[in-house]
């Protein structure tokens, strides 16, 4: 399974859009962030280390391609 494919990512947008990831879903499981643990950017992109309600810890990956957004998962730790 290529999880970039099936992920889907529910964003806060406030100071500007898609600010933070408030909740994803991951082929049939659906996760809400308890804590944004760090988050860093780049050309294009921008990271976020999360901790969800179900335990672990994930790596999320938003990169902008011609305004729209593309969200990956990148890592994933089981607590």
């Amino acid at each position: 399974m290529n999880p970039g494919r099936s992920l889907q990512v529910e964003c806060y947008s406030g100071y500007k859009a898609d600010e933070r990831p408030v909740r994803f879903r991951l082929a049939e499981r659906t996760c809400e962030m308890v804590e944004v643990q760090d988050r860093w950017y780049g050309p294009g992109c921008a990271w976020f280390r999360v901790l969800a309600d179900d335990g672990n810890v994930y790596i999320l990956r938003r990169t902008d391609v011609a305004q729209d957004a593309r969200w990956t998962l990148e890592g994933f730790r089981s607590q």
